[in-house]
Parts: C-alpha cells; sequence; structure tokens
C-alpha cells in the first residue's frame, strides 16, 4: 500500500508486555538492528520530567490542562491515568498518523488495555507481546531494580499476570529468555511483515 505520494505506506508495530518483560532493553537494540523505517512512537505524559530527560525524544511533557484539552478534543489513540488518581499517559494519534504517511514503520510500547484501544483505529496493526522466561524471572528482575515496594512489586505482578492472559489476543508472541535471541526473533517477524505486504 502507498501514500498519495507514492511512498509507501509505514506500519503501525504494537509491542506489550508486563513491566520487568526486558522491553526497554530488547526495543533499544531493535531501533539499531531492524531492516525497515522504525521508530519510536513517544508517548505524551503530565508527569515532570526526570533528570536528563528530554521533551520530545523521552516523552512529550504536558501540563494538565494541555493534556485535558488534547482529551477533550479526542486527539489520543489511548490514554490512561496511573492508578491511584496520578500522572496521565497517552499517544497522540496525529504524531503516528504523520510517520505513518512517510512510510515509516511506528512502535507503540503500550499496555494490553492501550493496545485495545488503538486496535480499534487501527485494526491491521501488527501485534507482538514480549513475555518473560517465567513469572520467577520477573519477580527477580522487579526486585533487582530495588526501585519499588514490596506493595508494588506485589501489584505489578498481578498486572503482570492479568497482562500474561491476555497474550493470546496478540498476533505474535516471543519470549525473552536471552536479548539478543529475542532481539533476532523480533527482526525476523518485521522482515517477514514486510514481505507479505508486498506480495
Amino acid at each position: 500500500m502507498t501514500t498519495d505520494s507514492g511512498t509507501p505506506r509505514g506500519r503501525l508495530v504494537i509491542v506489550s508486555g508486563p513491566s520487568g518483560a526486558g522491553k526497554t532493553t530488547v526495543l533499544k537494540r531493535l531501533y539499531q538492528r531492524a531492516a525497515v523505517p522504525l521508530v519510536a512512537s513517544v508517548s505524551a505524559t503530565t508527569r515532570r520530567p526526570r533528570p536528563g530527560e528530554i521533551d520530545g525524544v523521552d516523552y512529550r511533557f504536558l501540563s494538565e490542562e494541555q493534556f485535558a484539552e488534547h482529551r477533550r478534543q479526542g486527539e489520543f489513540l489511548e490514554c490512561f491515568q496511573v492508578f491511584g488518581g496520578g500522572d496521565w499517559y497517552g499517544t497522540l494519534a496525529e504524531p503516528v498518523a504523520s510517520s505513518l504517511r512517510q512510510g515509516k514503520w511506528v512502535l507503540l510500547e503500550i499496555d494490553v488495555q492501550g493496545a485495545r484501544e488503538v486496535l480499534k483505529r487501527y485494526p491491521d496493526a501488527l501485534t507482538i507481546f514480549l513475555h518473560p522466561s517465567s513469572l520467577e524471572e520477573l519477580q527477580r528482575r522487579l526486585r533487582g531494580r530495588r526501585t519499588d515496594s514490596e506493595a508494588a512489586i506485589q501489584r505489578r505482578l498481578e498486572q503482570a499476570r492479568s497482562e500474561l492472559a491476555q497474550a493470546h489476543v496478540y498476533r505474535y508472541q516471543v519470549v525473552n529468555d536471552e536479548v539478543d535471541r529475542a532481539v533476532a526473533e523480533l527482526c525476523s517477524i518485521l522482515e517477514k511483515v514486510e514481505t507479505e505486504s508486498h506480495d
């Protein structure tokens, strides 16, 4: 499929997986190795930037008023509030659509709930679920971060079990038992899908 300018239209790629499954590490290498023009979708958030984070690169940092206005205008593909009345996160529709028109493959790293929302607008999106090698390994990684309280770790594990139970709705499932192997599998999936789109 091509755009009006004759550029091959890009693809939307959704990657989900529980917190602690190693998505950040795997995707960082995937952007370097992918044979397709893969770019990251930059999420919007109302949380304050952490040291070293750059607006428009790590996140689009918005005030609560700006975020609420985008929501009122229906400009998010998906958005959610962190449980307990915390910060908002979301994917703005126009930057994604603009990158797709330019022929780029846009990767959204979002949770299962967000993926369901995006699929309403982009039912042909390529969906990939990244598994930890086991729940025990997931627990080990979460504890190894030393950033969460025990209550927070238990919440994340409960959320992980819920997400793992919904993994079957994704077209592809990849187990991150070894980073380079998982990245190679993701690269081969993208190449396979690109070949299918030319057939």
